[in-house]
């Protein structure tokens, strides 16, 4: 009996070491003045989107979905802001979070949105970022780092936003 509660005890607290080691820990998630999460995803159109290959651009990236009112709400603001801004220097990506691709499509032409909207089927790009909901955008520099995040829509349109932009453009 003493033998046996001596095992059941190594199995315990070896279960216990384990589950509090770093496999239990919380993944690594995006984090402002950090490098952001890379990721490798496919648009609309069907091209490939490589977060990697956009290094030397200012990256702007919004988490949305077509049932969310607010992320349809600053759509109209992101592509004003998309529109004024240098495509060799500025890239927006919207990753389309939790939705049907179908829907987005239809949302898209009929706001004219023109910036790509990226699939992220199994929402591991969402975990990486650590998405709490939508909308959700995230700034990254020329060199990858992630500058700004922002929860909940925000007036993208604005001089303010734009002024934002151009800092990290010229930086």
């Amino acid at each position: 009996m003493k033998k046996y509660l001596t095992s059941i005890s190594i199995i315990f607290l070896f279960s216990l070491l384990v589950s509090c080691g770093p496999q239990a820990q919380r993944p690594d998630v995006a984090e402002v003045g950090k490098l952001a999460p890379g990721f490798t995803l496919i648009d609309r159109q069907g091209k490939t989107w490589d977060l990697d290959e956009l290094r030397g651009q200012v990256v702007f990236v919004n988490f949305w979905a077509t049932w969310c009112g607010p992320c349809i709400e600053e759509m109209p603001s992101m592509q004003s802001l998309y529109r004024s801004l240098q495509p060799n220097k500025f890239k927006m990506l919207a990753i389309l979070s939790n939705d049907e691709p179908a829907f987005a499509d239809n949302v898209a032409k009929k706001l004219a949105v023109t910036f790509p909207i990226l699939i992220d089927p199994e929402g591991k790009i969402g975990k990486a970022y650590g998405l709490t909901g939508v909308p959700e955008t995230y700034i990254i520099d020329k060199q990858g780092i992630l500058r700004e995040k922002f929860i909940g829509p925000a007036p993208w349109g604005s001089p303010g936003a734009r002024q934002m932009i151009m800092k990290y453009m010229n930086m």
